[in-house]
């Protein structure tokens, strides 16, 4: 229960006191929880009838772009429940940034040298997810760097008069 007085102030936000980087690990989860969520709605996930559980086979298309299967939407979810998890703390934030970052790295290679029909596209990926990997991985990299370098409230940040 909130304190008497706090309901809509800025200390009763779920982020009050987090350092950006928090704040970045939290937004980015979220959109991974809820493009995760959205792979299993028909409509928002075209040919939705073709979802395999994995392999490039899987014919369904998130927003008609972007390949999914089962087992692409799931860790789509799970990639989202560390963001929000690991928000809590300053490295916990960071280090889910930069590993995440490094993991879209990873996958953004490993979608350029696996071919489209390959049967070692087990995720699957196509050319839209490819390029998506590699924003996600310059955009994670980027946030958990930049804003990783220095917690605001550390204590050798403080001022003293």
């Amino acid at each position: 229960m909130a304190t008497p007085g706090t309901q809509g102030t800025p200390k009763a936000a779920p982020t009050a006191g987090k350092a950006p980087v928090q704040k970045a690990a939290l937004a980015v989860g979220a959109v991974f929880l809820l493009v995760g969520i959205l792979g299993f709605i028909p409509g928002i996930t075209t040919d939705y009838d073709k979802l395999a559980f994995a392999g490039h086979h899987s014919g369904a298309m998130l927003f008609g772009i972007f390949a999914v299967s089962v087992l692409h939407n799931v860790v789509h979810l799970l990639f989202g429940v560390a963001g929000v998890a690991l928000h809590g703390t300053f490295n916990g934030a960071k280090w889910y940034l930069i590993g995440g970052g490094l993991v879209y790295a990873a996958l953004w290679v490993y979608g350029l040298v696996v071919g489209r029909h390959s049967p070692a596209n087990f995720v699957p990926f196509n050319s839209a997810d490819n390029w998506l990997h590699l924003g996600l991985a310059a955009g994670m990299l980027a946030l958990g760097i930049l804003l990783g370098r220095v917690p605001s409230t550390a204590p050798h940040d403080r001022r003293h008069a």
